[in-house]
């Protein structure tokens, strides 16, 4: 029987998951956007599209990077989740 402690702890590991993983992919790109916006005040060139490639390009690495990571961290909550599952039903 699922209790709401079980239900609430599971909540609790999927949004800390979460929060990691987004973390992870969205903070390499808020950095470079910075040093970028930076670079553009200090040389006051104000083109929009100068900061899309070099937060792209960051992203993709960080998805090459720690993609390992971050579908491995996904399998093994999954693998939890079920774990539990099973324990509850039978």
């Amino acid at each position: 029987m699922m209790t709401p402690e079980i239900a609430a702890d599971l909540v609790s590991e999927a949004l800390g998951l979460v929060t990691r993983m987004v973390a992870v992919l969205v903070v390499p790109g808020l950095l470079v956007g910075l040093l970028v916006a930076l670079f553009q005040a200090a040389t006051q060139i104000n083109e929009q599209t100068l900061s899309f490639l070099p937060r792209l390009l960051a992203t993709l690495l960080v998805v090459a990077l720690a993609g390992r990571w971050l579908v491995g961290s996904m399998m093994d909550f999954c693998i939890s989740v079920f774990h539990r599952a099973a324990t509850l039903v039978g």
